[in-house]
């Protein structure tokens, strides 16, 4: 057993530096890759820029109320004929006509209802952003949780490898002593072949999480911050499952848009059904004319005009009540997809509200797991040197450990994001938190 102890260690995992070591300065914490991804993850801009264009609607509703002042200017070469007691007489003249008309609407359904109309796609427009405002802060979390979760999943797969090519040396000395079987050796190959395989899988995805990420913060992300040691979970303070879903119906952003929607599809029945109604109008004009026509001739005329214009719809082909019945199954269409929402909202509230809660005893379990396996290979050291044991059951013992780390930190990333996941269900996810989830890490 003394002539094991002297074999060569292989190197152990230098992945896990990366997953549990501190970081340098010039690490990327989690407050730094979510201002990068409000300054440039496309999707967050794009909805940006949505949200602009959403706003104007309130000024279109509203000018729909508001007077409309149109002015037209003609000027025309009339080339004409006259004909007296049998002669024809040429009578070529220009005539000019100059307008400015003011109409303001005094009757209107069609009108309140654009109005009401724009009001509530503006308001839509503001809850779409806030929703998008919460899901970048999802995604950066989550894309940034990944990346770490990753490269502890590289060390993991580092050190399996390392034991096999332990074992693989162990299977050598021990056929070379006729102690082995050459069945143990290519089982053991067997199983170095999988974890080199296991391992560059490993690497490919922690690449493709940090493309990931790279796109939504606009650059190279680099090495990140990690969890801090005196990472404690608590669910104390929480409020009851019933009082976060009283605050999710009333202010997530996805529940509130889709009201607005609902709100909208019913200013659209309004506004069809208008067809059906009288238009009242306040008319004002302001004219000038010049040699208008062949009877004015050389004659300028100023016109100045008020009055009240009603306009009486009666038949369009039966197009208002189409468009009105249409309104109405669109009506009914939002109301539905409101109701889901809600539902939806409910049921990803109630997950991620009990995951959070369970959270703190899986963290706690896991925890007695790392401390459990520390305390291993602190033993497995000791027996190495009294010559009891070898560097194959350390590297076994240090992959124990690695494991538990790994499942330690997936169940700590699943308690960050079901705290976060919940305030976003009840609309209450901001800036700040992200402040307090990046507080967990250095």
């Amino acid at each position: 057993m003394a002539r094991f102890n002297k074999m060569r260690m292989l190197p152990l995992a230098t992945g896990i530096a990366l997953a549990l070591g501190s970081t340098g300065a010039s690490a990327l914490s989690l407050q730094q890759a979510y201002e990068a991804a409000l300054k440039n993850d496309p999707a967050y801009q794009a909805a940006v820029q949505v949200n602009a264009a959403g706003r104007e609607n309130r000024v279109l509703g509203k000018s729909a109320l508001l007077p409309t002042v149109s002015g037209a200017f003609s000027a025309n070469k009339n080339r004409t004929t006259v004909e007296r007691l049998g002669k024809t007489e040429p009578q070529d003249y220009t005539s000019r006509s100059a307008t400015v008309q003011l109409r303001q609407p005094l009757f209107s359904l069609e009108a309140l209802a654009k109005y009401k109309q724009g009001v509530a796609q503006s308001e839509y427009a503001e809850a779409v952003l806030d929703s998008q405002s919460q899901e970048v802060i999802m995604r950066v979390s989550g894309a940034y949780f990944e990346v770490l979760l990753k490269q502890y999943n590289v060390a993991l797969a580092e050190i399996e490898r390392d034991t096999y090519l332990e074992q693989r040396n162990v299977n050598d000395f021990l056929y070379k002593k006729g102690e082995g079987t050459r069945t143990d050796m290519l089982e053991t190959q067997s199983r170095l072949h999988a974890a080199e395989a296991q391992l560059l899988e490993a690497k490919d995805a922690q690449v493709t999480a940090e493309d990931a990420l790279a796109g939504i913060v606009g650059g190279e992300v680099g090495q990140l911050d990690t969890l801090r040691g005196d990472f404690r979970a608590t669910s104390s303070g929480l409020m009851s499952f019933e009082d976060w879903k009283a605050s999710a119906l009333a202010q997530n952003p996805d529940v509130r848009a889709l009201e607005k929607n609902v709100e909208i599809a019913r200013q659209e029945i309004n506004k069809q059904r208008s067809g059906h109604l009288p238009r009242v109008d306040f008319v004002g004009t302001y004219g000038q004319t010049a040699s208008e026509t062949l009877s004015l001739i050389n004659q300028d005329q100023t016109i100045r005009s008020i009055g009240v214009q009603l306009n009486v719809p009666i038949f369009n082909g039966g197009a208002v009540s189409a468009l009105s019945r249409q309104a109405v199954a669109n009506h009914e269409k939002a109301k539905a997809d409101l109701q889901a929402q809600k539902d939806k909202v409910t049921t990803e509230l109630r997950k991620n509200y009990n995951q959070l809660v369970s959270s703190v005893s899986r963290i706690e379990a896991h925890e007695k797991s790392v401390e459990s396996a520390k305390l291993l290979i602190t033993a497995t050291e000791q027996s190495i040197k009294g010559g009891v044991r070898i560097n194959l059951d350390l590297l076994n013992a240090k992959r124990q450990l690695y494991t538990a780390q790994r499942d330690l930190a997936l169940a700590r990333f699943g308690y960050l994001l079901a705290n976060l996941r919940l305030k976003a269900a009840a609309g209450v996810l901001t800036a700040e938190d992200v402040r307090l989830t990046a507080a967990y890490f250095n």
